[in-house]
Formats: structure tokens, sequence, C-alpha cells
């Protein structure tokens, strides 16, 4: 048995909890291809998902874990599923014209024994194609195939004491990245050589907590750039005159603590430091609705106000569940911090606060990953002072 990221009964809860989901759902076999829920139902991690694989959970039983025949030792390396519950696929249905590797799924889920059963899928997961989704389909004729999206991700938005001990871990590298990142900008400074160190510094990691490769890569925009909010970077100079963000995460065994702060080389407009006020103070007043009880949506109405009284208002969501992940999106696709998001705030929930400000000729995020507690407002999990950086 490999060394698991958590403990055999952690990893038992989780499956607990699904398969209580699944009863509600009217699903009796699940297909998990997103990798996030394939690590958290089974501590499986390997750079795999760029093929097709899944966790299979039954109604009983261990989970299977089936995807390609080199990627198996994998699964034996990395998870706790026994050999009798590793299935795989031949090479040849790799990138083939005439087979798919849902065929050989849909033959596997057949032999199971689950082939007139209730199969549900993961739709709205960026690993399962519309290819793969007609592949199974045409191979599960008896079967019923319902969607299966969140299902397991809402499972995963409550985090369990041994998850927040990895999340706060990503946190302490997220504040040695940011840290190093305000100490080494200046003007003259090309940004993928400072993009450089940063990755340097995120991987090496910060105390005990080594630093696993992040879901996104950091995002540098520049003066009129930053009005993009998904830009990366290039071999520009800093200049003077500009504002530059830094949105990055520290990562912990898959575990994500984005955050985000903008540096100012020069002497900012009047209306970016009161932009840059505003975003504090939206940030404080939304940390202090962030509690056990409270909506997600009560979190955005308190940032809200505080940005209305400067004339900005924001047609975006300003935050969203985040956590274990994997490329391309280190959020966790259920809880939104928005107005309209009525779910209710429990402790252990997780999430990336991030009312970033993206005009139109200029742009800058002050952010915080933030815990719900059992009383009181959420803890910031970082402890990067909140402000405009000025520089130069």
């Amino acid at each position: 048995m490999p060394a698991l990221p958590f403990s055999r009964s952690e990893y038992d809860r989780r499956l607990a909890l699904t398969r209580k989901a699944m009863d509600a759902w009217g699903i009796d076999v699940l297909v998990v291809t997103a990798p996030a829920g394939m690590n958290w139902l089974t501590g499986y991690d390997g750079w795999s998902f760029y093929v097709d694989q899944a966790v299979l959970v039954t109604r009983e039983g261990m989970p299977f874990w089936w995807g390609r025949l080199m990627d198996a030792n994998g699964a034996r390396r990395t998870s706790y599923i026994d050999e009798d519950h590793i299935l795989y696929y031949a090479d040849r249905f790799v990138q083939a014209a005439d087979c798919h590797p849902m065929d050989d799924l849909a033959d596997k889920i057949r032999d199971l024994g689950h082939g007139r059963n209730r199969i549900g899928v993961e739709m709205t997961a960026y690993y399962y194609s519309a290819a793969g989704h007609k592949a199974l389909v045409e191979g599960l004729p008896d079967a019923t195939i319902k969607d299966g999206s969140g299902l397991v991700d809402w499972q995963r938005v409550v985090k369990s004491d041994e998850e927040i001990a990895f999340m706060r871990k990503a946190a302490k590298i997220s504040d040695r990245v940011m840290s190093h990142a305000m100490d080494i900008a200046e003007p003259g400074m090309k940004k993928n050589r400072f993009v450089g160190e940063l990755m340097k510094t995120a991987i090496e990691g910060a105390d005990d907590a080594w630093g696993d490769y992040p879901a996104i890569m950091p995002l540098l925009p520049s003066g009129r750039d930053a009005s993009a909010p998904h830009l990366t970077w290039n071999a520009d100079d800093f200049r003077m005159g500009e504002a530059t963000f830094i949105e990055q995460a520290g990562c912990y065994r898959r575990y994500h603590a984005p955050l985000s702060r903008t540096v100012f080389f020069g002497t900012p407009p009047d209306y970016m430091k009161a932009a840059a006020d505003a975003a504090v103070a939206g940030l404080n007043a939304g940390i202090e609705a962030a509690r056990a009880g409270n909506r997600a949506g009560d979190i955005a109405a308190a940032m809200e106000r505080e940005l209305w009284k400067i004339g900005i208002e924001r047609p975006n969501r300003c935050g969203y569940a985040t956590g274990l992940a994997y490329p391309p999106d280190w959020g966790e696709h259920t809880v939104s911090i928005r107005t309209s998001d009525d779910t209710l705030l429990k402790p252990g929930m997780t999430l990336h606060f991030m009312p970033g400000l993206w005009m139109d000729d200029w742009g800058l995020e002050i952010t915080e990953t933030i815990l719900i507690r059992e009383d009181g407002p959420a803890e910031a999990l970082c402890n990067i002072e909140r402000k405009l950086f000025v520089k130069g």
C-alpha cells in the first residue's frame, strides 16, 4: 500500500458522502472523470488527464480505477485501489480514428454487471468529451445514462480538518511567493524572468510544505493589458507608470490557496488609489459577512456596497470555492460569490474571494483565500498586507 496523503478513514468518509448523494440523485454507478474528483475519492495523482480515465463508484465495495494501461502503475503507486479494482484499456484506443477508450469502458461496465443500471457521468467536466459520451451511450444501450455533473464537487465543498491543514500549507507557499514577488519586482525587469523566480519559489515551497504545480499558471498583465483578467506573461519589461497584478496560488499536494496583489511602478493616479482603497474595504466587509449561516451572496453584497461608494459596479462574480484542483482551473465549480447565490456558508468551506477590477484600460486585483469558521467572520489563510503596492 502506498503512503497516502490522507487517512483511510478520510477516504471512507468521502466515499460515504458520495454514495449518499448517488442515492439522492438516482445513480447506481458514478463515472468520475474530473481528476480532482478521482484524487479526492482514491488518492490517484498523475499527469494522465490528457487521455480518458475515470473512477467508478458503485453502491458498495471498493471503487474501480479505469485508465490507460501505462497509467495503471500510477494507480498502484498513488491510490488505495487494490489489484482487482484496477481496470485498463490498451494503447490502441488512444487517439484512434476507429475506436474510443469509452468503448472499452462500456465493455467493462457491462462485464461488472451494470449494463442495465443508471449510470451517472460528468457532462460538464473538462475531461469528458462529446465523442466519449457518444461512445459510452452507444456501448450501453440498455443502461440509463444520467448527468452526474457536480455530484462529487458538492461533497468536496466542506473541507475536513485534514484538508484544511493542507490548505494552510498551500497558503504559506502563497505568502512566500507574493512576498518574494514584491521584493524583486522593479522597473526594467523582464516579466518572464520575474515569473521564473515566482515559479521557482512556489515549487521550493515553505517550511515543511513542498510546492506542487498549480492548476493555473501565474497571471501577470500590466497597464492596459490588466483590463483583461486572464493574460499570463511575455518578455516585456515592467514599466514606470503602470500597474501589474499578480495572481498565483501556492499548491501543496494539489490543494490551492490563490492570492492576488497589485504593484504600481511610480506614483499611482488618484482614481487607482481610490479603487484600491474601495477594493480593500470591500474585501474586509465581505470577510466580515462570510459567516456560517449566511449566504454566499451576502459576501458579494457587502463587497459591492463599498465599490458603489466610488461609482464602481462589477458585472462579474467575485469568487468561488477552491481547494483540490488540476489544470486548467483551481475552482471547484460549486459555490460562486455573487449576490444571486443562496448557498448557505458552512464551517470548513474554503473560497477564493477575488473582487478583481478590470476597467476599460487598467486593472487591479487584491484577493484572499478564506476559510468559513464555526463562529465569527471568515479567516484569511494568507498574511500579505491588503493594499496597492507602490514601487520605483
